[in-house]
């Protein structure tokens, strides 16, 4: 077998840049159009494109697509290649059982180190929303430039709208760097869903981001970092990456995936980054570029309302003293009477009906679903 070069490959002088999309989620909150198998990320929640096309569309000018990586999960693997058939099949890496963004990250990481040596890596969600992709590009690439100039963790920020207890935030430190779309901040540190006061102080204070969960770093950074902070999962990964490229891979990645910690790469390597002696900087780029994490129908329905009190519906709809509703029903005629503000979403086997204020509680469907194993619902 040819034995790979670790040396790293580099262009126009620089390290090569790739980006990594993580597709694992179920999407509960989207139940009942999400499911195991057609989770949000692979669903047209906005728009006629899914999720996954979209983040792939916006990211084309920079990463082509032989430099494109999707982690996913098994049960979604053949949709996604019937969704971007321009991937290649061995940047599709399939995670026997979710462990969460730390091991899904490190994972890319290894198949990285493997085939690079070095790279920089663009981890980034593939079911967010952005309605200024070209303001975004601009921002990607001056990270991009950050993380490659040395042992540095960049993360982008969300400048905060409103008193949002549903994020997690990053308070930010001094300017460090002065880039050509805005500035770097060095972090200060990251902060967890606050309660409504503190996130009022947090926007008060104009030192806060919202944390959206879009990373930068060189793979030697990240690995080192997963290294000093969770060596059992570096360790393990590090084991199964000897044996990419061989018929033991995939049985080696089921015996070990399963009992890697299941731990957000925020809580991981972030996090303690920030607070304890680190051989990596962390630094956040803000990213005013129209985002939406789309967490719930009610998003959805706030990304799509032309009017405040205004009724969206996917098919033929007539409203008569109802406003504020959000319905899908794209087969059928939906005449709504004296209804408001609710969430109505039918699919040929289930149908949702919710109040739009507590369209978070959705995921709860599924807990339940699960619990009482109607798995034809899931």
């Amino acid at each position: 077998m040819k034995k790979v070069s670790h040396r790293p490959r580099r262009e126009s002088g620089s390290l090569v840049a790739h980006a990594v999309i993580l597709a694992g989620g179920r999407g509960t909150r989207f139940w009942p159009r999400s499911r195991l198998r057609t989770p949000k990320q692979l669903l047209n929640i906005v728009g006629r494109e899914t999720m996954l096309e979209q983040t792939i569309g916006r990211l084309q000018p920079l990463f082509p697509y032989p430099r494109l990586w999707v982690v996913t999960n098994a049960e979604q693997v053949r949709n996604i290649r019937r969704l971007a058939p321009r991937l290649r099949a061995e940047h599709i890496l399939a995670e026997p059982v979710g462990r969460n963004t730390a091991a899904a990250i490190g994972l890319a990481a290894f198949h990285l180190a493997h085939r690079y040596g070095d790279a920089v890596m663009t981890v980034l969600p593939a079911d967010h929303f952005i309605s200024n992709p070209a303001r975004y590009r601009g921002i990607l690439e001056n990270a991009i430039k950050v993380a490659a100039r040395g042992a540095n963790l960049v993360t982008l920020g969300i400048p905060p709208t409103r008193p949002e207890i549903g994020y997690g935030y990053i308070e930010r430190e001094s300017i460090t760097q002065k880039l050509a779309s805005g500035n770097a901040f060095t972090v200060k540190r990251f902060t967890e869903k606050p309660d409504e006061a503190t996130a009022k102080q947090f926007l008060a204070s104009g030192n806060f981001f919202w944390n959206a969960g879009m990373f930068f770093w060189r793979v030697s950074t990240f690995l080192g970092c997963l290294k000093q902070y969770l060596p059992a999962t570096h360790a393990a990964l590090a084991r199964l990456a000897r044996d990419i490229g061989t018929r033991r891979y995939a049985p080696a990645l089921k015996r070990i995936y399963t009992k890697l910690e299941n731990i957000s790469v925020d809580y991981a390597v972030l996090e303690p980054a920030t607070r304890t002696e680190s051989n990596a900087s962390v630094y956040v780029l803000p990213a005013d570029v129209g985002w939406s994490d789309i967490g719930s129908w009610a998003a959805v329905y706030e990304l799509g309302a032309k009017r405040e009190g205004g009724n969206i519906s996917a098919g033929s709809f007539f409203a008569l003293d109802a406003a504020g509703n959000y319905i899908y029903s794209p087969e059928k005629f939906v005449a709504a009477i004296g209804v408001n503000d609710l969430i109505i979403v039918e699919t040929p086997d289930a149908l949702l009906l919710c109040r739009r204020d507590r369209a978070q509680e959705v995921g709860g469907i599924v807990k339940w679903l699960e619990g009482k194993k109607h798995r034809d619902l899931l």
